[in-house]
């Protein structure tokens, strides 16, 4: 069986079973996906590598103990883990979170769009330029839902579990995100 055909759901049973590449390959799908996230929310590559060390560590840990219930996606239940670890750091530090500057690291660059000629290619990196410093703009729980289901393509109900509200208060900032985003997009006269 070929890596991309073997589940998540099969490479935890694999690795809780003693197979230790199981967790490699689970490790090296995820890793863009998780590190993107965590350093979207710490803005400091440092930290955030520290940050996805200790998600893994601690998904580890869960896996051997036994912790880890099979509620749905391996994915969303990662990006939780990493989500607590960035709400950790803050408490610890006592920082606001922010996401991505416009010199920083482009999580978009990770949504691999391809485009048949150099001048589309452009336009695809102007435009997620110009959508990034919008969603920059957003309050910080309209950023995170946007970020969380776009970006991380998570459902509402993953969102609103990671985030701990409700269903319908993860739709509503999702809502009010568009809203605000498309308001912005009209009074700066942005055509994407």
């Amino acid at each position: 069986m070929e890596y991309h055909q073997i589940s998540d759901e099969q490479l935890v049973k694999q690795y809780v079973q003693g197979d230790e590449s199981a967790l490699e390959l689970l490790i090296r799908r995820h890793q863009q996906r998780v590190f993107g996230a965590i350093y979207m929310f710490v803005r400091d590559r440092y930290v955030a590598e520290d940050l996805f060390q200790d998600t893994f560590m601690k998904a580890i840990r869960k896996l051997k103990t036994g912790a880890y219930q099979e509620e749905g996606k391996f994915l969303p239940w990662l990006l939780r883990i990493a989500h607590n670890r960035c709400i950790d750091y803050y408490r610890k530090t006592r920082r606001t979170p922010a996401i991505v500057t416009a010199d920083g690291y482009d999580v978009f660059e990770l949504l691999n769009l391809k485009g048949p000629a150099a001048d589309r290619d452009l336009m695809i990196s102007q435009s997620q330029r110009a959508v990034r410093q919008l969603v920059e703009r957003l309050p910080a729980e309209q950023r995170e839902v946007v970020i969380l289901r776009i970006w991380g393509e998570l459902s509402f109900k993953e969102i609103a579990k990671l985030t701990g509200v409700s269903i319908n208060t993860a739709l509503g900032r999702m809502r009010y995100a568009l809203i605000n985003l498309r308001k912005m997009k009209k009074q700066l006269k942005l055509s994407l």
